[in-house]
C-alpha cells in the first residue's frame, strides 16, 4: 500500500465530487478486476447482459441487482464463487501485467501478481444467525486492512506513543485482526489478551495493572466487566483516556456506566469511542475523537475503499442524505472475497450525511445515529390471539441506559416450557453500585412500558458472578444478552458488528 493512501486527500473533497471519483473507480475496478475473475458477478453480469460500461455515475450502482446474506449460503463451495480467481492466461495478457513485467522483469511481476491475488489469511463470520461464512485475504487486502486500521487511530487521536491493550479474543474474526493491524501500522506499543478465554479475567487485570495502557480495546459487555473488577481489586489505570469498543451496540448509557467504572480506576476525562464494522467488508470504521460531554458525530467512511448506500430496506429504494434505511456496503479495492451491493441488514437511524464533522471536521460520508439489525426485530406470541412485534434493538438501548442496572440479559421462552403456550420476556439483571431490587424493578417496568409498550413476565436478580456465567463473559466469543429458549430451546444471542464485524 502505498504512503499516499494513509495520507489520503479524499476525506476534503465536496460531495459530487467525492461520488464521481467513486464512479470512476468503481468503473475501474468491475472492468479490470471483478468481472474478469469473479466467478459469482461475472455470472451475474452475463444473466442481466450488465457490463462495466453501465457505471457512468454513481447513480448507476443501482443497476447491479443486490447480494443478500442468503446469497452466500452453502458451505465452502459457495464460499469460493464469492472469492475473486484470476486465470492465468487471462491475467498474462493484461496490460498492467505486461508493462509490469518489462518494467519490473517476470519474476517480480509474478510475485507482485501473487500478492495482489493469492489468499493468505481468512476470517469468518460468527455463525450466530446463520452458519459461518468464511472471507479470504489477500496481501492486497492485508494493506487495505493496515489503511482502515491507521485512520482509525487517526480519528481516535491515537498518539505515537500510546500503549493499547487489546481484549478482543483470539479468533479468525474480523475484530482482533483489525485492531492488530491498527495498533502495528500506527505504531503504538500494542498487546493483545486473547480476552476471557485465553488469561482469564485475573490474566487481563493483571495486564491492565502491568501495562497501564493509554487504550483499552475490546468487547464492551467484557471490557466493563473487567473494569468493575479491576476497581475491586485496587488497579490504578491514571493513563487510560480512550475506550474503543467494537462486536457489540453502544448506547449512550454504556458509555457512561465505561466512564464511571474508569473513573474508579483513577482514569480522567476517558472517551468511549465505538467502532462498527462487519465480515463482509473486510474493514470497520470508527468514530471521530469527541469532547466527553457532546455527542458523538457517526462512523467515519473510507470512500476510496468502499461505497455505502443506504436504501428502504422493504422496497430496496435509495434513500436521500439524512433519511434511515438499511446499509449496503460495496468493496472498491477488495481482492480474494469481494462483494458488490451487499444488504447488511443494519438499520442506521440518521442514515448517510457528507457535511463536515461537528468534531474533527473533515468531510468525508458518516453513517449517523443507531445502528441495529434488522432480525432484532422479532415477533412474539404474548397472547392467544395474536403475534407482536418486539423491537429488542430498543430494549436493550433502555436497560443499558438505566445508571443502576449493572449487566442484564434478555431471555425469551414458553410459559411452562409448554411450546402450545405464549411467549414470556424474562429479564435478568445484575444491580450496578448503590442500586436496590425493588426500585430497580419499578424503574424497569416503568422505562419498558413508557419506551416499548412492554411488560417483563419476570425480573430477575443476580449477583455478578451469576450474570457473567448466564451471558458467557470470558467464555463465549461474544457475551449472549438476548438468549431466545422457545421452539427447541435453543439459545441464540443477539449480534450486532458494529463491526469491526458480525
Amino acid at each position: 500500500m502505498n504512503a499516499n493512501r494513509l495520507t489520503t486527500s479524499w476525506h476534503k473533497l465536496p460531495r459530487e465530487t467525492l461520488r464521481t471519483l467513486q464512479a470512476r473507480r468503481l468503473r475501474a475496478y468491475l472492468r479490470d478486476v471483478v468481472l474478469p475473475f469473479h466467478p459469482h458477478y461475472h455470472e451475474l453480469f452475463l444473466k442481466h447482459g450488465l457490463d462495466w460500461r453501465i457505471i457512468e455515475s454513481l447513480e448507476d450502482l443501482r443497476k447491479i441487482p443486490f447480494t443478500t446474506k442468503g446469497d452466500l449460503l452453502g458451505g465452502p463451495e459457495r464460499a469460493r464463487e464469492f472469492i475473486i480467481t484470476p486465470d492465468p492466461q487471462q491475467l498474462a495478457r493484461r496490460p498492467a501485467t505486461i508493462l509490469r513485467g518489462l518494467v519490473r522483469g517476470p519474476r517480480r511481476a509474478r510475485r507482485q501478481l501473487e500478492k495482489e491475488f493469492r489468499p493468505i489469511l481468512m476470517t469468518s463470520t460468527t455463525g450466530r444467525s446463520a452458519e459461518p461464512m468464511a472471507f479470504v485475504y489477500t496481501a492486497h487486502d492485508l494493506a487495505v486492512l493496515r489503511t482502515a486500521g491507521f485512520r482509525m487511530m487517526q480519528l481516535a487521536g491515537a498518539r505515537i506513543g500510546d500503549r493499547m491493550l487489546s481484549m478482543f479474543p483470539f479468533a479468525p474474526h474480523l475484530a482482533f485482526w483489525q485492531a492488530h493491524y491498527a495498533g502495528t501500522e500506527f505504531g503504538v506499543f500494542l498487546l493483545s489478551s486473547g480476552g476471557g478465554k485465553t488469561v482469564g479475567t485475573d490474566g487481563n487485570i493483571r495486564m491492565l495493572r502491568k501495562v497501564n495502557p493509554d487504550v483499552l480495546i475490546g468487547m464492551p459487555t467484557f471490557v466493563y466487566h473487567v473494569l468493575r473488577e479491576a476497581a475491586l481489586d485496587g488497579v490504578r489505570c491514571d493513563n487510560l483516556r480512550a475506550i474503543v469498543l467494537g462486536g457489540e451496540k453502544v448506547p449512550h448509557g454504556l458509555r457512561r456506566k465505561l466512564q464511571e467504572s474508569a473513573s474508579c480506576l483513577h482514569s480522567k476525562s476517558v472517551s468511549v469511542i465505538s467502532t462498527y464494522g462487519f465480515t463482509e467488508a473486510k474493514m470497520a470504521w470508527c468514530e471521530c475523537l469527541f469532547p466527553v460531554d457532546a455527542e458523538p458525530s457517526g462512523y467515519h467512511l473510507y470512500p476510496d475503499l468502499g461505497i455505502v448506500e443506504i436504501v428502504d430496506p422493504e422496497s430496496g429504494a435509495l434513500k436521500s442524505d439524512g433519511e434511515p434505511g438499511e446499509i449496503v456496503f460495496t468493496s472498491l479495492d477488495a481482492r480474494g472475497s469481494c462483494l458488490l451491493r451487499y444488504r447488511t441488514g443494519d438499520i442506521v437511524e440518521g442514515g448517510l450525511t457528507y457535511e463536515p464533522c461537528p468534531h474533527c471536521g473533515r468531510i468525508m460520508p458518516r453513517l449517523v445515529g443507531r445502528i441495529s439489525r434488522r432480525s432484532d426485530v422479532r415477533e412474539m406470541q404474548l397472547d392467544k390471539i395474536k403475534g407482536t412485534l418486539v423491537d429488542f434493538n430498543e430494549l436493550e438501548h433502555v436497560l443499558d441506559d438505566l445508571p443502576r442496572v449493572g449487566s442484564w440479559q434478555i431471555e425469551l421462552r414458553k410459559a411452562n416450557d409448554d411450546p402450545m403456550e405464549v411467549d414470556e420476556l424474562v429479564l435478568h439483571i445484575s444491580l450496578a453500585d448503590g442500586g436496590e431490587e425493588s426500585s430497580v424493578s419499578k424503574e424497569i417496568a416503568r422505562c419498558l412500558f413508557e419506551r416499548a409498550e412492554l411488560h417483563a413476565n419476570r425480573i430477575v436478580f443476580h449477583s455478578d458472578s451469576e450474570m457473567r456465567r448466564l451471558q458467557g463473559v470470558g467464555e463465549k466469543l461474544k457475551e449472549q444478552k438476548v438468549v431466545d429458549r422457545r421452539g427447541k430451546s435453543e439459545s441464540r444471542s443477539a449480534d450486532l458488528a458494529t463491526s469491526p464485524e458480525k
